[in-house]
């Protein structure tokens, strides 16, 4: 059995489990290959009626394009959910309440995670209003690994069917679910920095998959490069992040 069918069949299981013939999957549409490929996942084990993309620009977004243009192609129910007002509502009212001047800058930590919590609980807005829905978690190994994800934003969710999957098998899952190849290879990115993950991390993902898979078979340390070190050293360093995250996961049998 293919990695998709796995997947497609892992879907379906958990919404059985965790549901009913009418509960829906919400995902946060980013317009990247992550959100991408668990909208069109969830589509094939569900069916699409059965799936709401959201869309969470905070203000102006550069690429939503690409996020209609997913919702268009799987022709699934979607909002568009502004946060840009919440966020600065939020933001005014903390500075209001440490005494800081509305016009006082925020750290670039406090503008990258809270936006991404913000979209989280926009998520879960909409499914409470839904009434009977699930809403998805769309991080993927690689960026697990890293720690590059928000925890209770984006590293939020009720189940994770790319949690374990490289970057470069979300890529190929992807395709195989019949998605255009803009959006399966587009740069991952958070949106908010106008950088991709990999310049903000300083490695490839690529780079960070053989790492991980060298400490997975036990390589003698001694052997790595010096940037493998420091790959080695973030994924030990963020493991405290991913091991808060007990979502229910798919697992593909390469990796049981």
């Amino acid at each position: 059995m293919s990695i998709k069918d796995e997947a497609i069949e892992w879907v379906r299981s958990y919404f059985e489990k965790n549901g009913n013939s009418q509960t829906k999957a919400i995902v946060g549409i980013s317009g990247g290959k992550d959100s991408s490929t668990v909208a069109a996942l969830c589509c094939a084990a569900l069916g699409k009626e059965r799936v709401i993309g959201v869309m969470m620009p905070n203000g102006v977004q550069s690429d939503i394009e690409d996020s209609k243009k997913l919702c268009a192609f799987l022709g699934i129910k979607n909002y568009t959910v502004n946060i840009a007002q919440a966020y600065k509502g939020l933001t005014d009212a903390i500075k209001e309440a440490r005494t800081m001047s509305c016009e006082d800058s925020t750290p670039p930590q406090y503008n990258t995670n809270t936006p991404a919590r913000l979209r989280m609980a926009t998520l879960y807005g909409i499914a409470a209003l839904e009434g009977n829905a699930r809403v998805s978690n769309n991080g993927n190994l690689s960026e697990c690994l890293a720690g590059y994800f928000t925890l209770w934003g984006d590293g939020a969710g009720d189940f994770a069917p790319l949690a374990n999957l490289y970057v470069n098998e979300v890529v190929e899952l992807g395709l195989s679910l019949g998605l255009p190849e803009e959006l399966c290879h587009k740069a991952p990115s958070d949106g908010m920095s106008g950088k991709t993950d990999e310049d903000n991390l300083g490695f490839t993902y690529e780079e960070l998959k053989t790492v991980a898979e060298m400490l997975k078979s036990d390589t003698d340390v001694s052997s790595f490069t010096e940037k493998q070190i420091k790959i080695k050293n973030r994924i030990e360093g963020m493991a405290f992040k991913k091991n808060l995250l007990n979502l229910p996961k798919f697992v593909p049998s390469i990796r049981k």
